[in-house]
């Protein structure tokens, strides 16, 4: 057999193997729709290799519990069209590729809320063809099945804070030691600052992007 043929097949497996997985977490999407907030394969994945010193922390709690201003802040600092756009937002995609382009490396994805569930709670982090691929699909049967503020629980509760550290309860207890209802307006803008770079910069590490970050969400905030 010659290699182009064993090349073809092989690339014929992958995409029958990939999607047969895509099929089958887009019939997964709808049990998302309603009920506890799940774990995210990123949280599951950490649990089952946590970091020697950083224990997995998860508290799930419900979208009522979460502050309308950390909500906010959130919005603000990583999709501000959130509420209306279809799971893309084109205008971000257009701006960060010409940026990338420039700066001759990825700097920024300009992913959404919804794409970024959907990477949480289906897929591991490779950056492949075929992840970014099925990020998109998934990103669409979110979009189509699930209510946006849903999205935003789940995504709330997923998304990573700190080394171990998913969800906004998890990270509002570890960092400020009290619940997430009970937060200031500025715990609140730290909290959403730390989403671009949790390991990096969060409240503890108080970098000077933090404080950058926390400043400019605060003004968005009008405080």
């Amino acid at each position: 057999m010659s290699l182009l043929r064993r090349t073809a097949i092989i690339l014929l497996a992958c995409s029958l193997g990939d999607l047969l997985f895509v099929t089958y977490r887009w019939v997964s999407v709808a049990h998302l729709a309603q009920g506890p907030i799940p774990m995210s394969h990123v949280v599951r994945d950490y649990r089952e290799k946590p970091r020697p010193g950083y224990p997995l922390r998860w508290q799930p709690v419900p979208l009522a519990a979460i502050p309308r201003t950390l909500q906010r802040a959130v919005i603000l600092g990583e999709d501000g069209t959130f509420y209306q756009n279809d799971g893309f937002d084109f205008d971000a995609i257009e701006s960060a590729a010409r940026y990338d382009w420039r700066a001759g490396r990825i700097v920024y994805g300009a992913s959404t809320i919804t794409q970024q569930t959907a990477k949480n709670m289906f897929l591991d982090r490779a950056r492949t063809f075929f992840r970014k691929a099925n990020e998109a699909l998934l990103t669409v049967a979110l979009t189509a099945t699930i209510h946006k503020s849903r999205i935003l629980a789940l995504y709330l509760n997923n998304a990573q804070f700190g080394r171990g550290v998913y969800g906004v309860q998890a990270a509002a207890e570890y960092y400020f030691g009290k619940p997430v209802w009970t937060l200031s307006t500025r715990e609140d803008a730290e909290i959403a600052a730390t989403l671009p770079d949790p390991t990096g910069s969060n409240p503890a590490t108080r970098s000077r992007y933090f404080l950058n970050r926390t400043h400019k969400l605060l003004r968005l905030l009008g405080r």
